[in-house]
């Protein structure tokens, strides 16, 4: 009988090939056409529109509003992606939160699984209301850092280069 013997501890061929094309498709998106500040635009718009509650549409009003503000489509495609099955529910108790504070109390949250299944209409506009004017102030603000960050980003990795 052969001596047990430790595998190696270095990741399988398998592993390490599909961390290769995850870097590879990251610098691919990264090398998208157009000037660092189109990309950070395109980065920007994207992440407005991922923090507005409008499930299944905010890639495209995403893509839309780079094409208003001549950003990068595909990093705005990206950007919307900060809401997601893992975010929804904190993003937008936030973005709710937020609306209460500016414009009063309202109702109340009306929990994650009537915000999934319910149209922002059945949700009553005491409810809407301050999810959207939440999710506007929350989408500025992100938006303006995450193109911001991005515009630095790009400026200083193409010094390094």
């Amino acid at each position: 009988m052969a001596p047990f013997r430790l595998q190696s501890l270095s990741p399988p061929r398998a592993l390490r090939a599909a961390k290769r094309k995850l870097r590879q498709a990251i610098e691919w998106v990264w090398r998208q056409e157009g000037s660092h500040g189109q990309r950070a635009r395109g980065l920007a718009a994207g992440v407005f529109m991922g923090c507005f509650p409008i499930f299944g549409f905010q890639t495209l009003l995403g893509v839309a509003l780079a094409s208003l503000v001549r950003g990068n489509h595909l990093l705005a495609a990206a950007g919307t992606w900060i809401s997601n099955p893992i975010t929804y529910v904190p993003l937008y108790w936030f973005n709710y939160q937020l609306g209460c504070l500016l414009l009063g109390p309202g109702k109340g949250w009306p929990g994650g699984m009537t915000l999934g299944q319910d149209s922002l209409r059945q949700l009553g506009w005491d409810v809407t209301s301050r999810l959207l004017l939440g999710s506007a102030v929350v989408g500025v603000v992100a938006a303006t850092l995450s193109g911001f960050l991005c515009l630095r980003w790009l400026e200083r990795r193409q010094r390094t280069s």
